[in-house]
């Protein structure tokens, strides 16, 4: 396909520093894809809040990602997102709020991310008794399943299709779970749903075991790993974090503890970030520090776009998408 817009005002105007780093970090995504690798896109911060899906669906409905990595926050904001998006509050002069303003959003069920308020009521608690019921159900046959499985079967399901406030193509958790993609979560246990979760697991309404672990995932991705490196694996990682040191592992994992020693590095590696280098930092370390944990090779295309991932991610996609 050409080029369209989008696209070509990128190729045109951004020519240096972070903005050429946006092209030739796409253009690397797409000569990985053009090769036959597979993609991993990590998502950390907020950025189903952002509403990433608005673009990262279409990338999923386009096979231009087959892995995803992402924090409990993201699994579950995109849904909230789905069915209470008219609730949700901008708050354009954050900056200036006094902690008794703070206070006050907080009574009144809003919790803010950045510039973006969630509504409680509507987002956590309209989803929290569809998925304790899947949740019950599973315990109940002796099921277990990971996190983002218990996602995908609630929205699959249609017990939400009565909440819904956006367009369901700007999903990008529905457009994961038609593919049923596979996604590996992290640290599932801090978000909104783990919290729940737990809650239940302490008042012995549910048992801990029917949710499969960490370690499971890691165990899963290292499974998918091997089944799919032949033609490479590339790494896109948006934000830092959990979202992405955890995946980044399963290469040095199963090359000295597993000592499968073929098994290839990441083959391309890219990070938006505005965590600036820095000293002891994993999130501002440079790509090439990564060399001497054995995750990347020293001939790994290697990007880093210093700035705000809500404004390149978009423009990334939309070039892979030829808008």
């Amino acid at each position: 396909m050409s080029k369209g817009p989008i696209s070509q005002f990128i190729e045109k105007h951004y020519l240096h520093f972070n903005a050429a780093a946006l092209v030739d970090a796409a253009k690397g995504y797409e000569k990985q894809l053009a090769d036959g690798a597979k993609m991993m896109v990590t998502l950390a911060g907020a950025m189903s809040t952002a509403e990433l899906g608005k673009s990262f669906a279409e990338m999923i409905r386009r096979d231009k990602v087959q892995i995803i990595s992402c924090t409990g926050a993201n699994l579950e904001e995109d849904i909230m997102n789905l069915v209470a998006h008219s609730h949700y509050e901008r708050v354009p002069n954050y900056r200036d709020l006094t902690p008794e303003q703070e206070w006050d959003l907080l009574e009144r069920g809003l919790n803010r991310v950045t510039d973006t308020c969630i509504p409680e009521h509507e987002a956590f608690r309209r989803l929290q008794k569809h998925i304790h019921k899947i949740w019950k159900d599973a315990e109940d046959k002796g099921e277990r399943y990971f996190p983002h499985e218990f996602m995908y079967k609630m929205l699959l399901s249609g017990v939400l299709e009565e909440y819904y406030e956006i367009d369901l193509k700007d999903s990008w958790m529905y457009a994961a779970a038609e593919k049923n993609l596979p996604i590996v979560v992290p640290g599932w246990e801090d978000s909104t749903m783990g919290n729940i979760f737990a809650s239940y697991v302490i008042k012995g309404e549910l048992k801990a075991s029917t949710m499969k672990s960490g370690i499971e995932y890691m165990a899963f991705l290292a499974d998918w790993y091997t089944k799919n490196c032949s033609s490479g694996i590339g790494f896109f990682q948006i934000g830092g974090g959990i979202a992405g040191d955890f995946p980044i592992c399963v290469v040095p994992m199963l090359y000295q503890d597993m000592e499968m020693h073929d098994v290839p590095f990441w083959s391309y590696f890219c990070q938006i970030s505005d965590s600036t280098t820095s000293y002891g930092s994993y999130s501002g370390a440079v790509p090439n520090e990564k060399i001497t944990w054995g995750k990347l090779d020293i001939k790994t295309p290697k990007f880093i776009i210093e700035s705000d991932a809500t404004i390149v991610a978009p423009l990334i996609f939309a070039y892979i998408l030829d808008l």
